[in-house]
């Protein structure tokens, strides 16, 4: 099979067999709001389409491409891997990689974190993690926080924050508790009787990119082991240099007892995860050589996930991506926020390091408040789609909305993009946004498109 030649001959066909074989209300998604392009190259934060347009990736796979797509120095370390005619997932045996990656990953964690335990995704490695919990603690309670994402299987869809994942697929798992964000009081009153195995939280809340007063995190882990609890954040998104520190933990220097990583761990090839966690929690789940497979996954620890993340590590120090995306990331955000007193939509803009809100309300002045009730009417978070559809089809930036019923546009940039990209996003979102203020414009024609679509879908039509 040429199967680069088969992916070209079949190319225009990709929508069809998507909405034939596959989920058919994404492709219906895409055609509604304009995204459905054919990509036909990717090269570090830029796609390029058939004609040759460049854009700029802002939602960087969720966060999967810290490093940009197709990183030349992760494809001669995955080639040198599939070339070497390796022993792969020989099973009754261990492989050197995944010791090296262990021994790597620890040396960049906070204390404590000792023991890795690798998986193939972010949902796997809350899993794990509440498992390993329940069995270290033998408690069976989890708390857990409002609008928290840990993923959609169902442990970690037992603590997801938001109804619209959860609604439908119930009875989830029992013992799981939910309490406000940056609330120690709520946490406080949710342990107190100390049969709590684990807090599992992000230390930014990623659909929203909610962040903590200073105090909640040490708060949250003084809390935790004084009730005997086990403090796990959920560092999927965050971690691996998102927010301008190897962890997101380390703005606040907080030492979990386990911390989950996935997304940017494959380096946008391999998908992998991990939950990294003291000596204690891991030795008491794996605790006797009968015990040796009592939790694992098939995939786990192969040949290519593990050389992807050992990459990931070495491209991380070599091109100084976390220290770029601090500097960088700060300049962005330190660019946008003047543009708050300036437009009325605008309400905020947060972020830190490459994970940057842009958080739109009510506007004041009578003529936005109507166009701004229409799309309300149609859909609780519509308004962010007027921003992102024509930062994609006018300026050619991939950005999308941070979750529902919200007013949040988020961008996740690979952390190696530049000053060229940082004056890109600028210019785009100010002339985005002041056109969204020109009611009758062309961004509010886009608007009753797209208020017409959500009622149809709303009453089926």
């Amino acid at each position: 099979m040429k199967i680069l030649e088969l992916i070209a001959q079949r190319l225009p066909e990709k929508y069809a067999l998507h909405d034939q074989y596959l989920n058919g209300q994404i492709v219906k998604v895409l055609k509604t709001i304009g995204y459905d392009v054919a990509y036909t190259e990717a090269r570090g934060p830029y796609l390029f389409d058939a004609q040759g347009n460049r854009y700029l990736d802002l939602l960087s796979g969720w966060g999967v491409f810290a490093l940009g797509r197709n990183h030349p120095k992760v494809i001669e370390v995955l080639s040198d891997v599939l070339h070497g005619g390796l022993p792969h997932l020989v099973q009754m045996d261990v492989t050197v990689l995944a010791g090296l990656l262990a021994e790597r990953l620890v040396a960049k964690l906070p204390p404590g974190l000792e023991k890795v335990f690798f998986c193939n995704s972010g949902a796997e490695s809350v899993e794990a993690a509440m498992k390993f919990a329940r069995y270290a603690t033998k408690r069976s309670k989890i708390v857990y926080v409002e609008r928290g994402y840990h993923g959609l299987t169902y442990g970690p869809l037992s603590i997801n924050g938001m109804e619209e994942f959860r609604d439908g697929f119930g009875p989830l798992l029992p013992d799981c508790v939910r309490i406000p964000f940056d609330d120690l009081a709520a946490l406080e009153n949710a342990l107190r009787g100390r049969d709590v195995a684990a807090f599992v939280v992000e230390p930014i809340i990623g659909h929203g990119v909610h962040i903590p007063h200073d105090d909640y995190l040490p708060g949250a882990q003084a809390l935790c082991r004084k009730y005997g609890t086990l403090l796990v954040c959920d560092e999927v998104q965050t971690g691996l240099g998102r927010t301008g520190k190897f962890l997101a933990v380390e703005h606040w220097g907080v030492e979990p007892d386990m911390i989950c990583l996935a997304k940017a761990l494959s380096a946008g090839f391999v998908p992998v995860g991990a939950v990294a966690c003291r000596r204690s929690v891991f030795d008491a789940v794996f605790n006797r050589m009968d015990r040796a497979v009592v939790h694992g996954s098939t995939y786990s620890k192969n040949n290519l996930a593990m050389a992807a993340g050992l990459a990931l590590l070495e491209v991380l120090d070599e091109e100084k991506l976390v220290e770029n995306a601090a500097s960088l990331g700060q300049q962005i955000i330190d660019d946008l926020k003047p543009l708050v007193p300036r437009y009325e939509f605008l309400k905020d803009v947060r972020g830190k390091g490459m994970m940057i809100a842009l958080e739109f309300g009510k506007p004041d002045s009578f003529k936005l408040k109507t166009a701004w009730r229409l799309l309300e009417t149609a859909n609780d978070s519509l308004f962010g789609q007027l921003i992102t559809v024509p930062l994609f089809t006018k300026h050619r930036i991939l950005s999308q909305i941070a979750g529902h019923h919200m007013h949040v546009v988020k961008f996740l940039p690979p952390l190696n993009i530049g000053q060229e990209d940082r004056e890109w996003i600028v210019r785009a979102c100010e002339s985005t946004i002041a056109d969204a203020h020109q009611v009758g414009g062309a961004v509010w024609d886009l608007g009753k498109q797209l208020a017409g679509a959500a009622i149809r879908m709303k009453t089926g039509g």
